[in-house]
């Protein structure tokens, strides 16, 4: 969900699948698309309710997430922490508003605006989303997939969403790099499990194209914004199904923008297409990812 709202004192960050061809977040532009002008208030809220679901002003920075091995060994590299440095469950286990410091590895950048960048970051023991880290335009450039940082900031919850915001900062760390394999989730859809994989890159198979309702009352595949008042450019809401269960996932401009494959892949959703989707398993009031892959099911 963009964060207009809630940064009202601040400017606002900002599937022809008949082809069935890969379709991978990949070829926009960073600082270009966050010098966009502020959302409509309106976006700011959840898609699974009719609203907005991005919780970030977003850009994509033409990295492809789903690109994924530990470029090392393999192994994981990230357990063993330095002293002072939490882990993944120290994390989770301390209380918000609590000041918190990691070691991880940057997996996608969503936005950088006034020396604030926010990114999707993983290490093989759980994902943050690091939100708005203080970050000058020269080192924003330097985080590329796989980079490992230490971030210390404050433990934050918003909507459900937990992130690693409030005033962060961090320092590039050498040595290993790190870029997570997408962990299939779509059993876990609609179970309390799920939420363990907050932020995480993740898939989704097998899962059916259904309609949404556009501005109109037409049935339709994708909308632009969550209510189809949106144009080219603006985020990509569509509806899909598992087991019985419709959950509405989204392309966020920022991260993928009109430019890439994934946007162009949604656009040609037809309904009842069945598909795997890869992306970050974002949470607003319950289930939100941001996806950056579509392919046709396999």
């Amino acid at each position: 969900m963009k964060k207009a709202v809630r940064f009202a004192t601040t400017l606002s960050l900002v599937f022809a699948l008949g082809m069935f061809t890969l379709a991978g977040c990949s070829g926009s532009n960073d600082t270009e698309n966050n010098n966009q002008s502020s959302q409509d208030s309106t976006d700011g809220q959840d898609s699974n309710d009719g609203q907005d679901s991005n919780d970030s002003q977003d850009s994509n920075d033409g990295q492809d997430s789903a690109d994924g091995q530990d470029s090392s060994d393999g192994q994981d590299s990230g357990n063993e922490t330095a002293e002072g440095v939490m882990t993944h469950d120290e994390y989770i286990a301390a209380e918000n508003d609590a000041e918190v410091v990691i070691d991880t590895y940057v997996q996608a950048k969503q936005a950088w605006w006034e020396d604030k960048a926010t990114v999707y970051a993983q290490s093989p023991d759980g994902a943050y989303f690091i939100y708005e880290m203080a970050c000058s335009e020269d080192d924003y450039a330097k985080l590329v997939p796989g980079t490992k940082i230490r971030v210390t900031g404050y433990k934050t919850e918003w909507s459900g969403e937990v992130e690693l915001a409030s005033g962060a900062t961090f320092e590039i760390l050498g040595g290993d790099t790190y870029v997570a394999e997408p962990f299939d989730v779509t059993s876990l859809l609609g179970t309390d499990e799920l939420i363990d994989h907050q932020n995480e890159f993740v898939s989704f198979k097998g899962m059916t194209v259904e309609a949404s309702t556009d501005a109109d009352g037409n049935d339709v595949a994708f909308l632009y914004k969550y209510d189809g008042s949106g144009q080219d450019g603006d985020d990509l809401y569509f509806n899909v199904s598992m087991n019985g269960q419709t959950y509405t996932f989204t392309v966020e401009s920022y991260l993928c923008d009109n430019t890439t494959d994934v946007y162009s892949a949604v656009k040609a959703l037809n309904i009842g297409d069945v598909i795997d989707m890869e992306g970050f398993l974002y949470w607003y009031e319950g289930v939100n990812p941001h996806i950056t892959s579509v392919t046709a099911a396999q």
